[in-house]
């Protein structure tokens, strides 16, 4: 080898000595170089990588699905050591509820409570759980969505959209709240005539027909002032809303239909789930689960007490025919092939089959 050779080798020899001695090999991300984690991870020395969770939720501090969240990150964060950690971002500061959902598909964020109203946009046959009376009541909920058809609804919608669901929380049942109408409502005959305020959107609205009234679309900001005037002779929303919202002092009757029992589901973007492995996963399902359950908890009390509060007050509580609701409200979805068309019927009839 001639001398111009040999000063090549030696180049070569140490520029790699020198690689050698500054840690770099092929393959491995050198952080300290400026190159940044995946999104959501970062990385924790001998035992693997931690998790900051960005959780985004509309809910204000005193929901009790925003409180719940403090439960899941307090015990998530000591059962894995901080290896998992969660940060709440709640009343809508982190993104709005038009791109929170949005957000999580796309892996711009970690968590977010979805429900079955928008995840039927993707899965479509999950529209049947926003149909009136699917549930019986909690107990009926509660079985079927944290049960065995529930882990089957969340693996299809992880793979239909990138988004697993990790549970579902109780937010309430919704009841009627009316005017003086001259009559108690007892059974959909008696919401004949009655201008039933609705959300703007068809399923809402078929809704209100299905249960017997005349729907009318008012907007919740404006619904106060729509009793009060007349423009509506009757709303539907859970018994907590009836308070805080004060529609109790301008609609002083409730029928306890329970024709919605409303929920929302805690939700992982897929490929953060998938990094976190099986130990996590497993940890981060039992911290979801206690979080469920102080929520759960807490609505349900509400509930009851808000029952016997709202009749010392002098409102006019009472115990409708709830099987007669139920069954004109399914045999009006029932009969709308349009309506059912998505739905997996024997899947509809298996949860059926569990309310008995």
């Amino acid at each position: 080898m001639g001398k111009k050779g040999l000063q090549i080798l030696g180049g070569v020899i140490i520029a790699a000595l020198v690689l050698a001695g500054c840690g770099g090999s092929p393959g491995k991300v050198n952080n300290d170089a400026g190159q940044q984690p995946a999104a959501g991870t970062d990385t924790k020395e001998d035992t693997g990588k931690t998790f900051t969770l960005k959780f985004s939720t509309q809910s204000v501090p005193n929901d009790a699905h925003t409180k719940a969240l403090e439960v899941l990150k307090s015990e998530v964060e000591k059962s894995t050591d901080g290896q998992v950690k969660i940060e709440i971002h709640h009343s809508g500061s982190l993104f709005n509820q038009d791109n929170e959902g949005k957000a999580l598909q796309r892996g711009n964020l970690d968590m977010a409570y979805t429900s079955a109203p928008w995840l039927s946009e993707q899965v479509p046959y999950l529209s049947m759980f926003t149909a009136g009376y699917v549930f019986k009541d909690y107990d009926h909920m509660t079985k079927v969505l944290n049960g065995e058809i529930g882990k089957k609804v969340f693996d299809d919608v992880a793979a239909a959209t990138g988004m697993r669901p990790l549970g579902a929380f109780y937010l309430g049942s919704r009841q009627l709240n009316y005017k003086d109408i001259g009559r108690d409502i007892m059974k959909p005959e008696d919401l004949k005539g009655v201008k039933l305020r609705m959300p703007n959107t068809p399923s809402w609205l078929f809704l209100g027909k299905s249960l017997g009234g005349n729907p009318t679309p008012v907007a919740f900001s404006e619904l106060y002032m729509a009793l009060s005037s007349g423009t509506v002779d009757a709303q539907d929303n859970p018994l907590p809303t009836v308070l805080n919202a004060k529609f109790y002092e301008v609609a002083k009757n409730i029928s306890l239909t329970g024709h919605v029992v409303d929920s929302v589901w805690p939700t992982i973007n897929e490929k953060v789930w998938e990094e976190m492995g099986p130990d996590l996963q497993s940890k981060m399902l039992e911290a979801v689960e206690k979080a469920r359950q102080f929520c759960d908890e807490t609505n349900l009390e509400a509930e009851g007490k808000l029952v016997d509060q709202f009749k010392a007050e002098g409102i006019n509580v009472v115990t409708p025919d709830v099987e007669a609701f139920r069954t004109h409200v399914q045999k009006q979805y029932l009969e709308n092939e349009e309506m059912v068309s998505t739905w997996d019927m024997d899947l509809y009839k298996k949860v059926q089959d569990m309310a008995k």
